[in-house]
């Protein structure tokens, strides 16, 4: 760890990662769909891999519980909830 790392930490100050992923990459959509289970009522979640995408759809599914909860690859339908 250098010193400006050091003087960072004891600041409180966040070093950004990097710029998040343009939309157009993330080819994964996690949806929350509404009570009567005809429409998305929201996205949940964003993924550019298949594995991150299962486990936000797996968290989204421990969160709403009973929920119809939608992962998807473009217009395919890759797992719901039931």
């Amino acid at each position: 760890m250098n010193r400006r790392e050091d003087s960072n930490r004891e600041s409180g100050v966040v070093t950004p990662l990097g710029e998040p992923a343009p939309s157009t990459e993330l080819l994964y959509v996690i949806e929350l769909w509404d009570l009567s289970r005809t429409t998305p009522e929201r996205t949940i979640g964003r993924a550019a891999s298949a594995v991150l995408a299962r486990a936000i759809f797996t968290a989204a599914q421990n969160e709403h519980l009973g929920r119809r909860i939608v992962l998807r690859r473009g217009g395919k339908v890759i797992a719901e909830s039931d």
